[in-house]
C-alpha cells in the first residue's frame, strides 16, 4: 500500500495532465486516472517483465489508453471520409513562438476529434497507421483530422494576435 501511495505522488498530477489534455473535463480526468492507476498496479509484475522502458512511460501508456477507451465510446471519429483526406504542410515556426500554456489552452480549444488526433501525433509521436488502429478508422481519416486540427489551431492562433513574421501582434 505504501509503494502504491508513493507511485500514485510520484506520477498523478503529471498523468492527470494527460487524461485532461484528451477528456477536457476535470471529474472524467480525475476518473480516468484513477481507473488508470488500478490497472497499473494491477499489472506492475507486468511490467518488470517485459522490462521495455522507464515506468513513466509504461504508466502514461495507459493512460493515453484509458483516455482512448473512453473517447472511442463516447464519440465518432469517422468525421471526415476518406476522400476529404489531405495534407497540410506543418507550419512550426508560429507555434514555436507561443508560450507552452498558450499553445495548450488553444489545443483545448480544439474540437474532440481534431484535439485527441493533434495530441497523439505531435505530442505522444504515434503514427498515422497506429492512431488509425488505436481509434479504429483510416489513415487517411487520422491524416485529415491532424490536417483540420492544425488549421484550426491557425485560426485561434490569428484570432489571438498572432502572425508569422514576429509572434503576436500588438
Amino acid at each position: 500500500m505504501r509503494a502504491q501511495q508513493t507511485l500514485y505522488e510520484r506520477y498523478a498530477a503529471r498523468m492527470y495532465r494527460i487524461c485532461f489534455r484528451y477528456v477536457r473535463e476535470e471529474l472524467q480526468a480525475e476518473d480516468l486516472l484513477i481507473s488508470g492507476f488500478m490497472k497499473v498496479f494491477n499489472r506492475l509484475d507486468q511490467f518488470e517483465y517485459r522490462n521495455d522502458g522507464s515506468l513513466e512511460a509504461w504508466i502514461k501508456k495507459i493512460m493515453v489508453n484509458e483516455s482512448l477507451m473512453y473517447l472511442r465510446k463516447r464519440y465518432n471519429f469517422n468525421l471526415v471520409t476518406e476522400a476529404e483526406a489531405h495534407h497540410l504542410e506543418a507550419d512550426t515556426t508560429l507555434e514555436s513562438q507561443l508560450a507552452a500554456e498558450e499553445i495548450y489552452a488553444l489545443i483545448l480549444g480544439l474540437p474532440t476529434g481534431y484535439r485527441t488526433v493533434f495530441n497523439l501525433f505531435v505530442i505522444e509521436g504515434y503514427s498515422h497507421q497506429e492512431i488509425a488502429e488505436q481509434l479504429n478508422i483510416s489513415e487517411n481519416t487520422s491524416k485529415s483530422q491532424l490536417s483540420k486540427a492544425r488549421a484550426a489551431l491557425r485560426n485561434l492562433l490569428l484570432q489571438h494576435g498572432f502572425t508569422h513574421e514576429n509572434g503576436r501582434t500588438g
